[in-house]
């Protein structure tokens, strides 16, 4: 019986200590991973790996990507490394096997790159270095950079440089340095002019717009420009202002940027003047087109896209989207508002339906851009990302125009292309007909003082059409033009003068009748006040005769 207890009590004992053991097992665990021992032992485990790799692979690695910022704008870095490496790749020592062509300034020539997985070696102050250009798959993971358009789900392409690491401090200090600063000159050297448009990605919003270009080959310069030599030069002196103001932008802590607006009629030379502009400042153009463009993100984008020494263009912007509708939107229901509190109901319940209509119509339109959207895309914070930048508006009708969007810091210089002057002329006829006197100059002066004729106009009259035609023939033909032109506009303005007066004798004719009806209507009151008048004397006669009688 004592025994059968005693092993009861020792079972007992046993079971108490495995649960107290147990418990601070617990403890200590949870302990330990408090501790994170864990990441400790990675951390430890991570650094003997490096070490080890260290030791068996004495190389680093630098990386350069085609695109900074989560793929919002190309990379320089990107950019000056593959015009570095051209050099390295036309030799034939640089072991490059395949190769990508693009074509050069020269057309007989091209410029050649390195393909995908080719490694190119090069040396600096005696150490060598590897190059390899690569290409790795978009993430499809829908993250942030989705959104920002075909180039974020584009392939993406990489440069890596290789050295070992004793020469570490002379490629990081010196020789990325160098390749950068070489680079920049080669892309001088190589550059092409470009004319970019943007493009529609075909409505859908999984396909962006995005620019396409062609090279800039248009001829026109200011040396061929028909305008007068005064303003022209001073347009020309605001240019090169700009191009040379890069520490005065700085310095005032302004973008660098500036806006020129070109308007005036059809014809006169816009369209020339922006050419004229890219030529003299050896800068790219970018058009764009507003109506493909689907919303204000999209026009960011575009223009974070567009590098610097470039002149982006905006022509016939009165005409490219309604940018005050809006404010129109207001103007309207106020009006239908007036109209319903001056009775008018009914006048005012259409408008409004109309207005109504109207908005419908304008949330179909594919283009959602907004004055706000261009505002900020002229002088918002964004448009300080890059710099030597002109924007440039045209129109053909400036009072159409928000104030706000053509107001100085925005579009700081006007420019009025207007009609051809006879200095303009003068110029036109040296450049086309190489003469600077002729007996018919007067004629023709005589002749613009009174006609509107535009420089377009002037110059094909005085290009020669046939074998036969001289300097005398082509004047002869301007000053026919001109004086047909001439009898128009006096036709016209007969036309308007005699439509003048006619309404003139019609509002003459109603002041008149007016005048005459009321004349008619005062001599009937007149008469009838007479009359009213005489019966009442008659009434007073007559109570006086009463009054006697009753006496």
């Amino acid at each position: 019986m004592e025994s059968s207890a005693s092993s009861l009590w020792s079972g007992v004992n046993s079971g108490i200590v495995l649960s107290l053991l147990a418990v601070v097992w617990t403890m200590l665990w949870q302990g330990i991973q408090g501790l994170q021992l864990q990441n400790l032992f990675s951390r430890h485990s991570r650094r003997l790996s490096r070490r080890l790799a260290a030791t068996l692979d004495p190389y680093l690695t630098v990386t350069i990507a085609e695109y900074d910022g989560g793929r919002m704008r190309p990379s320089d870095a990107y950019k000056e490394a593959q015009a570095y490496l051209q050099r390295a790749t036309r030799g034939a020592g640089g072991g490059v096997r395949h190769l990508k062509a693009e074509p050069d300034r020269d057309p007989d020539r091209l410029v050649l790159s390195m393909d995908d997985n080719e490694e190119v070696a090069d040396e600096f102050r005696g150490a060598t270095v590897w190059w390899l250009a690569y290409t790795s798959a978009p993430r499809d993971d829908g993250g942030p950079g989705y959104f920002w358009g075909r180039a974020s789900r584009a392939e993406r392409r990489f440069y890596r440089l290789a050295f070992l690491e004793r020469d570490r401090d002379l490629v990081l200090a010196e020789y990325l340095p160098h390749v950068r600063r070489q680079g920049r000159a080669v892309m001088v050297m190589n550059r092409q002019r470009k004319l970019f448009t943007n493009i529609s990605g075909g409505g859908g919003w999984d396909s962006d717009g995005s620019w396409s270009h062609v090279v800039f080959e248009h001829p026109k310069t200011f040396a061929t420009l028909a305008m007068d030599p005064a303003k022209k030069k001073e347009i020309m002196d605001d240019l090169d202002a700009f191009r040379d103001a890069k520490d005065y932008y700085a310095r005032v802590g302004k973008a660098w940027k500036r806006g020129y607006l070109l308007y005036g009629p059809p014809g006169t030379g816009k369209s020339t003047m922006i050419a004229a502009m890219a030529n003299h400042l050896d800068y790219d153009v970018y058009d764009i087109e507003l109506t493909s463009v689907r919303t204000n993100t999209d026009l960011r984008r575009l223009f974070i896209e567009t590098t610097s020494k470039s002149i982006i263009v905006i022509e016939d912007i009165d005409c490219s989207l309604d940018l005050t509708g809006k404010r129109k939107k207001k103007k309207k229901k106020a009006a239908a508002d007036d109209a319903n509190k001056d009775g008018e109901k009914k006048d005012g319940a259409a408008a409004a339906a109309a207005a109504k209509a109207e908005e419908k119509v304008e949330e179909k339109s594919t283009s959602k851009v907004t004055l706000s959207g261009v505002l900020n895309f002229i002088d918002g914070l964004w448009s300080a990302c890059g710099g030597e930048r002109i924007i440039v508006f045209t129109t053909n009708h400036v009072e159409k125009l928000d104030p706000a969007l053509i107001r100085r810091g925005r579009m700081d210089k006007h420019i009025e292309m207007s009609y051809c002057c006879f200095e303009s002329f003068r110029f036109l006829a040296k450049v086309y007909l190489d003469v600077e006197a002729h007996e018919l100059f007067d004629d023709v002066a005589a002749l613009l003082r009174e006609v509107e004729m535009t420089p377009a106009d002037v110059a094909e009259n005085l290009t020669p059409k046939g074998p036969g035609e001289d300097a005398d023939s082509c004047l002869a033909v301007l000053v026919e033009a001109l004086q047909k032109a001439k009898e128009k506009a006096l036709a016209k303005k007969a036309k308007e003068e005699a439509a003048l007066a006619k309404k003139k004798a019609k509002r003459k004719a109603k002041e008149e009748a007016a005048k005459e009806a009321g004349g008619k209507a005062k001599e009937a009151g007149e008469k009838a006040a007479e009359e009213a008048a005489g019966e009442a004397d008659d009434d007073d006669d007559d109570e006086e005769e009463e009054e006697e009688e009753d006496e």
